[in-house]
């Protein structure tokens, strides 16, 4: 699960832990970055 803000990572991510299979991707961001996070996430 990738959970995309517009607030700060550790501000979207209550106690900066995610667990496993979950990523975050604050904006703004570069579509590379989103496609290697996305990328890093289906590979696990």
């Amino acid at each position: 699960m990738l959970f995309i803000t517009g607030y700060a990572e550790n501000a979207a991510v209550g106690n900066g832990h995610l667990d496993p299979g979950m990523a975050v991707l604050t904006k703004p961001f570069a579509m590379d970055d989103l496609a290697a996070k996305i990328r890093a996430l289906i590979e696990g």
